[in-house]
């Protein structure tokens, strides 16, 4: 990858980094959002539907299309036909392939981003929008196909970070932040989807 190519995808990479919002706060509903993650080895191209047309647009003039935006045709409120973004496919280092799928609601506002960080085709990482907006961040950090990290935020402020330590497809470690730093770790330690050990002020606990 060149440098200019390079920076272009570390450059969106950061600034995914710096959205943020809301999410919720107990470690049961933390579990039922590892359960209720997409499918092991989600494709980063999804199957165009029916009725979808693509517009391909070719970035750095190489001659090879580099982004797919996909519509589809509604009715407004005056019966009239009008073209809606459903899907945005991008190649972020102009491989020929898709590394990133942007997914937009009924308003037109980013629903959900997938990423392709290893190039094999697969989703690795997606970031999840509320009114364009990113309210949690999920990343595949072992490579099995399912993720494994979940990150939530309230507001624009970091609230939660949730992991599944030993791939079994369940959360069982949970750290909940207050003000910038970590207030209290949450550990399953049984792996019956409940905290059995909590440890208060652990920036505190470490210093003493």
């Amino acid at each position: 990858m060149t440098s200019g190519k390079g920076l272009f995808l570390l450059g969106f990479l950061a600034a995914g980094a710096l959205a943020g919002c809301a999410g919720g706060k107990s470690a049961e509903r933390g579990a039922q959002a590892a359960e209720g993650s997409k499918p092991q080895g989600e494709a980063i191209q999804p199957e165009r539907s029916g009725g979808e047309k693509v517009t391909e647009q070719d970035v750095n003039g190489d001659g090879k299309p580099d982004v797919w935006t996909y519509t589809v045709t509604e009715k407004d409120a005056e019966g009239a036909d009008q073209e809606r973004r459903v899907r945005q496919e991008l190649d972020l280092n102009w491989d020929g392939r898709v590394d990133l799928t942007r997914y937009f609601d009924a308003n037109g506002d980013p629903a959900r981003e997938t990423l392709d960080l290893d190039y094999d085709g697969k989703v690795d990482a997606s970031y999840f929008f509320e009114k364009g907006v990113n309210t949690r961040r999920e990343r595949d950090v072992n490579g099995d196909g399912r993720m494994d990290s979940f990150i939530f935020y309230e507001r624009g402020t970091l609230a939660r970070k949730e992991r599944d330590t030993n791939a079994d497809g369940k959360v069982d470690y949970w750290e909940y932040w207050e003000n910038g730093q970590v207030d209290r770790i949450g550990e399953d330690l049984d792996g019956d989807g409940t905290v059995d050990k909590w440890t208060r002020n652990p920036n505190n606990a470490a210093s003493e």
